[in-house]
């Protein structure tokens, strides 16, 4: 079983991996940093499980790019464009 990243991992990589959710390219894999936005679409993405600490696959993109289907904690879960620029990730598909 992968072991999550701590909390001094992810506010170290932060400054050169952060990005938004839906900037990660397919088959990428990142780690909620947090979640921005209006307080009810924020209540709704931490209600779905984007939780900070919890780690992103993402699976496909809808041919006109949007919505964007990602893996969360097991389950798929589709998210506009828009809903995942409120989801500050860092990117772990990166070296």
């Amino acid at each position: 079983m992968q072991q999550s990243p701590s909390a001094a991992d992810l506010v170290f990589n932060a400054a050169a991996t952060s990005a938004s959710l839906d900037r990660i390219a397919d088959g990428g894999r990142c780690t909620v940093m947090a979640v921005t936005g209006e307080t009810g679409v924020r209540r709704r993405l931490l209600e779905m499980g984007l939780c900070p600490g919890v780690e992103v696959d993402v699976v496909r993109r809808a041919p006109l790019g949007d919505p964007i289907e990602y893996l969360v904690r097991g389950y798929h879960l589709s998210l506009r464009a828009e809903q995942a620029a409120q989801v500050v990730v860092c990117d772990r598909s990166r070296p």
